[in-house]
């Protein structure tokens, strides 16, 4: 594997810990049916699509900055709020 891989195991073998301190139980669990676990999983994929969309709308701003200025990007924000 590479450094990459590497790292993301370790980071979901920590979530897991955090996650059976949290909430007293693993993902081995036998409590949730199909259609929950399903259920749990559409809530965290709309979840990343708002923390993607935060983003993209920052690097916008970034761009913005960098191509026109400070004064031009705040000026764009304000259109849009």
């Amino acid at each position: 594997m590479s450094k990459h891989e590497d790292e993301v195991c370790k980071k979901i073998q920590q979530r897991a810990e955090v996650g059976k301190k949290k909430y007293g139980t693993t993902m081995e669990r036998e409590d949730l049916s199909v259609h929950e676990w399903l259920t749990h999983l559409q809530e965290e994929l709309m979840d990343a699509s708002v923390y993607v969309e935060r983003l993209l709308q920052e690097f916008k701003d970034i761009e913005l900055t960098m191509k026109y200025g400070r004064d031009f990007a705040q000026m764009m924000r304000d259109l849009h709020e």
